[in-house]
């Protein structure tokens, strides 16, 4: 009876740093080589699982999860990956399935390109370098991306998925904060509103009475933002955050807060002294004096002007 392998590929940015003239990592080649090599061996392909925009450092990989619950039912003797890093970048998930819950799973570990092979124990320790060697490296290359994320935001330029509400990405720079001139013109309202003495709690009943659209709603109806719940109500929150905040003013800040580990998606709130801040880098919505005159008696935070950056004058 023929042995039933599944194939494993895996693409994500990560690999854009592989080094010039490597075969490339693409899904389809990585798929063309791994049923090339199955057919050699006479193994019979049971299911190829791939995920694409993915690290190799994460377990919630669609893909990955379901060659997983395959392997723990019996549906394939053999897995097949281009190299061991296609598989997992993180040594700890390298140790748990290669070396713990495979061999128990009746699992063969199989590589095209390094040489893995769990069917061989004098491979064992060319397995577990391989993982030191791909922890390391998705350490540096974290680092790196850091480290030009930063230098971007220090130059003033705007790194954000979605612009702020009031304002729209530069068509010719998508780094650069333009007005957009419906919801700039419903910034301004809330700050005036609240310098003539309006609580943000009535300003968040007034828009909502008026049927002002939300910046949920603002987002859905131009298809972004679409994995969180669109609100009809305007939030008390979400009043007081722009009423407080340096953007309206033409002045960027970025950096609030940062990764736990490369390891990890989750991030921790920095302290305003680590924050980026960059003056002047975008038109303004109000004026210093409409800020300071809403911003009176309410609680928030504008960096010193210590230390700051300055960016293009407003336009």
């Amino acid at each position: 009876m023929r042995e039933r392998a599944a194939l494993y590929c895996r693409l994500s940015v990560e690999d854009a740093g592989m080094a010039v003239g490597e075969e490339s990592q693409s899904i389809s080649n990585q798929k063309s080589l791994l049923l090339a090599y199955a057919g050699t061996r006479g193994w019979e392909v049971a299911g190829v699982y791939a995920d694409e925009d993915y690290s190799g450092l994460r377990e919630d990989r669609p893909g990955f999860q379901a060659l997983l619950r395959d392997a723990a039912e019996g549906r394939f003797s053999i897995i097949l990956c281009k190299t061991q890093s296609r598989f997992t970048r993180n040594m700890a998930t390298a140790e748990r399935y290669l070396h713990e819950l495979f061999p128990l799973w009746g699992v063969r570990f199989v590589t095209v390109v390094d040489g893995v092979d769990t069917a061989r124990k004098e491979n064992k320790k060319a397995r577990q370098i391989n993982s030191l060697v791909n922890e390391w490296y998705s350490e540096e290359l974290s680092e790196n991306i850091r480290a030009v994320f930063r230098r971007k935001m220090e130059q003033g330029q705007f790194l954000g998925n979605y612009a702020p509400y009031g304002y729209r990405k530069d068509p010719a720079d998508r780094h650069r904060l333009l007005p957009e001139p419906e919801t700039a013109a419903v910034v301004r309202r809330i700050f005036a509103y609240a310098a003539g003495g309006l609580s943000s709690r009535k300003i968040a009943v007034r828009l909502t009475a008026l049927g002002v659209e939300t910046p949920s709603q603002w987002k859905r109806k131009r298809g972004q933002d679409l994995g969180r719940r669109e609100n009809s109500v305007w939030a008390v929150t979400t009043i007081r955050k722009m009423l407080s905040h340096p953007v309206y003013l033409g002045h960027m800040v970025q950096g609030k807060e940062k990764k736990v580990s490369y390891k990890s998606r989750k991030t921790r709130a920095c302290p305003p002294r680590e924050w980026i801040v960059v003056r002047n880098t975008h038109p303004p919505l109000v004026t210093p004096e409409v800020f300071g005159q809403a911003a009176r008696g309410r609680k928030g935070y504008f960096p010193p002007p210590a230390g700051e950056r300055r960016g293009r004058e407003p336009e």
